[in-house]
């Protein structure tokens, strides 16, 4: 890579910091001060939602046992508090579990989930108040979302959760601890190097361990930002080494520093309803766009369900997922499911359905196809379904895009209706101050997150 190219990348860096250590929450709109809070009710819900799968909760109980001091709450129900690093770990790894976190559609990136598990335990621990929390999770947002789309990088190779996290993670914080522009620099530098070279694919085998990577990236971020105030660092150029050089990004380095402050990723992102990757978003809602006035039917009653979508949408192709995570990540899984359950929520990719003969046949009965023509964003990840009944019936559907996104919102209320629903049966007093944040009150914004977390993880 020409040296001109090394040097623009390091430039446009060194603005994007130099912004992200200046901005104040005087200066964000309010419609971006209101995504932000929304942002953090629907993440917090997601990673509350997982507090009861068997692994996660194993995993949980070897990190408190090497713990440290209490300081930060792992968010599993309870009132389990470790030290700040340990929870950011425990909750990273809760986060992305059952795919009802929001990501950022521009991109290939859970801008949100890359930030908070980190950011909410460094503002336990240090008493920072909810206002300077949501500032510091736009600003993680803000650059792991321009990471993502400056360096492009080959197709579903590298997966985000490992090649992102840490750079939202450390930018987060670092903005949190209101470090002056060169450390911060010098933080997502550092984080640059401390990323997961995590394979996409592992997602779609069902390998556990990609739900984790968020967590150890969060950990991570938070090393980065310790050490960057030490002088433990990389070099002016270690994002372009990591990304450019080892991982084979395409570099765009004026996205690093276009328009900060004028254009905000936060209204990029999506929010999700169905618990499956968003790639297969699309195959959901054609599937009952088919089955309009039905709603669901049995698996014996379909013949053969014919799936075209895009081309990240067909990777995701495994007839025989072996995990539920595999499930949310197979094509075949989210067609059956949605037309035997008539939904796509959590409930659709149990462990139960990995086995239940009636979705074992069905799922080897769906196919799957290039969807033609190829179409722009925001219709650029399609699906159209074909559902063969057994009487020889056919019945079709097609999505363009799939709500969720920035074309397609969901309401605000749609989305609080979500939290809630996860939130009640966990921490049912969490909600409240959570929706208080996203009216912009000044009483809830200025309060420290320590203080809200007492109110409801002991309520």
């Amino acid at each position: 890579m020409p040296d001109t190219d090394r040097q623009a990348i390091a430039d446009a860096l060194g603005d994007l910091t130099d912004w992200a250590a200046a901005v104040t929450w005087a200066d964000v709109p309010e419609a971006q001060r209101r995504r932000s809070a929304l942002i953090l009710l629907d993440d917090f819900a997601a990673m509350v939602a997982a507090r009861h799968e068997p692994e996660l909760i194993a995993l949980r109980q070897g990190v408190a046992r090497s713990a440290g001091k209490p300081e930060a709450t792992v968010f599993d129900g309870g009132q389990t508090r470790l030290d700040r690093y340990s929870a950011a770990l425990s909750n990273g790894s809760a986060a992305d579990w059952c795919e009802l976190d929001g990501g950022y559609r521009s991109a290939v990136c859970h801008a949100a989930l890359y930030c908070l598990p980190a950011l909410l335990a460094e503002a336990e621990a240090t008493g920072a108040r909810l206002r300077d929390l949501l500032l510091a999770l736009l600003v993680g947002y803000e650059t792991v979302a321009r990471f993502a789309v400056a360096f492009v990088l080959p197709g579903l190779v590298l997966h985000p959760h490992g090649g992102l996290a840490t750079i939202g993670a450390a930018a987060a914080v670092a903005r949190l601890r209101g470090v002056e522009a060169a450390q911060f620099r010098k933080t997502v530098n550092t984080a640059a190097t401390l990323v997961l070279p995590g394979p996409f694919h592992h997602a779609v085998d069902g390998a556990l361990v990609r739900n984790v990577w968020p967590g150890l990236c969060a950990a991570n971020g938070l090393r980065a930002a310790d050490w960057a105030a030490i002088g433990i660092t990389g070099t002016s150029d270690s994002a372009h080494d990591v990304f450019v050089r080892i991982f084979g990004a395409t570099p765009r380095a004026d996205v690093l520093s276009a328009r900060l402050g004028e254009d905000w990723a936060v209204d990029g992102g999506y929010h999700k309803m169905h618990a499956c990757c968003q790639y297969g978003h699309s195959t959901v809602e054609a599937v009952q766009a088919a089955l309009d006035g039905i709603g669901h039917i049995a698996a014996d009653g379909v013949a053969a369900i014919r799936v075209e979508t895009h081309d990240k949408g067909q990777a995701l192709d495994n007839a025989a997922p072996a995990t539920t995570l595999a499930a949310k990540f197979s094509i075949q899984h989210i067609a059956a499911t949605t037309a035997v359950h008539g939904h796509a929520g959590a409930d659709a990719f149990h462990a139960d359905t990995l086995t239940e003969p009636g979705l074992v046949g069905l799922r080897r009965r769906v196919t799957i196809a290039p969807f033609t023509p190829r179409m722009d964003p925001p219709n650029d990840r399609p699906a159209r379904v074909v559902v063969t009944l057994a009487d020889g019936r056919t019945l079709s559907g097609e999505c363009l895009s799939a709500r969720g996104g920035p074309d397609r919102p969901f309401t605000g209320a749609e989305i609080e209706t979500k939290a809630e629903s996860i939130l009640e049966t966990a921490y049912p007093g969490a909600f409240a101050p959570l929706l208080t944040a996203g009216r912009l009150e000044p009483a809830i914004l200025d309060r420290r997150w320590r203080e809200i977390v007492a109110g409801f993880v002991l309520f």
